[in-house]
């Protein structure tokens, strides 16, 4: 089952950042600078996050993958980070 998933990344070192932005070009749909909607199988993800660790230094990068649930409907929201843990931010999300 193929699930939708949100995939940001911060890379603070330009080579690896071109790396992952090309890397992510061939799984998703690139929505902002940094943010990628990618529908993946378990098996795609799996292969998604390989790459992306072969890319990244997890001592300063950090990638989110987030869960939006089934490509044919809408599931619970999962956050996982590879790199730097993903830390909740209490400020208020202002969508324009």
């Amino acid at each position: 089952m193929r699930k939708i998933y949100l995939v940001t990344y911060d890379i603070r070192d330009d080579k690896r950042l071109r790396k992952v932005f090309k890397t992510m070009r061939n799984w998703g749909d690139h929505l902002q600078y940094s943010v990628f909607e990618c529908q993946l199988n378990p098996v795609d993800l799996l292969k998604l996050k390989a790459a992306l660790k072969e890319i990244i230094n997890a001592a300063h990068d950090q990638v989110l993958f987030v869960d939006l649930g089934p490509a044919a409907g809408r599931g619970d929201r999962v956050i996982e980070a590879l790199g730097q843990p993903y830390v909740s931010i209490a400020s208020p999300c202002l969508i324009v």
